[in-house]
């Protein structure tokens, strides 16, 4: 996989993230391979990180109490 494929695909995972749960969290990011969250009424730094996406995707899951 090439460096642009890799933006790419990290893209597409943020927008998928934003997409599923953009209405209570107002910031994702990938930062030197650390996934992160904000959720809109946390304090600056109270932000929920994983290693990979899917990771991100359920550790928010979890907070929020969805299956």
């Amino acid at each position: 996989m090439t460096a642009g494929q890799d933006i790419a695909a990290q893209d597409r995972a943020l927008d998928a993230l934003t997409l599923a749960w953009g209405s209570q969290y107002d910031e994702f990011s990938v930062y030197d391979g650390e996934w992160g969250a904000h959720r809109n009424d946390a304090g600056d730094d109270d932000i929920i990180t994983a290693a990979t996406p899917e990771e991100l995707n359920r550790a928010i899951r979890e907070r929020e109490g969805t299956p």
